[in-house]
């Protein structure tokens, strides 16, 4: 069973279609023992960092997530889903991320392209091997929507980076937990490529 975890951040549906167009069936929870009888798990994501934890806080799912991630089960995180992995972000400086992975959450800045947030398809850079990249071609494009991004403290995780304004680290993987900054549910045959190579793990 693939888990979604349901902590009101928008995009849970669009996951949930996706994986359901890859013939999987997956549940949308917020329940504790469902999500430790999960065999993965997916952390989607949009809005803004301050009020998504206080919404994983609230609902008790940041003691939760360490704990299934400890297990070595596989986990995704995707846009802010990523971002929540870390320990910090600009967005909001006084609270503290989930911080199962070292890295700081930056805002974009301004530079040659004027328009953040960053919205729209770019192509990827692959740094180190990634297993959520297994046949997909380096300089394929996936859907971005965002106005911060991940800079990651261990380089050797960064499997995926593009360029807009600045580097940005558009994957990571850390032994079973693996991110995505862009959105795979909304990348096309690529994205649910990227899915795909999840669910199999």
């Amino acid at each position: 069973m693939i888990a979604v975890i349901d902590y009101d951040a928008g995009n849970m549906l669009s996951v949930k279609k996706a994986l359901e167009h890859l013939g999987r069936e997956p549940v949308i929870t917020r329940d504790a023992n469902t999500l430790a009888n999960a065999d993965k798990i997916i952390l989607p994501g949009v809005g803004a960092f301050g009020d998504a934890m206080k919404k994983l806080e609230d609902y008790g799912l940041v003691e939760v997530i360490k704990d299934e991630i400890k297990k070595g089960k596989p986990f995704l995180g995707i846009c802010l889903g990523l971002q929540l992995l870390y320990e910090e972000s600009d967005e909001s400086p006084d609270i503290k991320g989930i911080g199962v992975l070292k890295g700081k959450i930056k805002r974009i800045p301004m530079g040659e392209y004027k328009k953040i947030p960053h919205m729209g398809w770019n192509s990827l850079d692959y740094p180190n091997t990634g297993k959520l990249f297994a046949g997909i071609n380096e300089g394929s494009y996936v859907y971005f929507v965002h106005s911060y991004y991940l800079e990651a403290a261990d380089r050797k995780t960064v499997t995926a980076t593009c360029s807009y304004n600045v580097q940005i680290d558009a994957s990571i993987e850390a032994d079973n937990v693996f991110a995505c900054q862009f959105h795979p549910e909304k990348s096309g045959d690529t994205g649910l490529h990227i899915l795909e190579n999840f669910i199999n793990l």
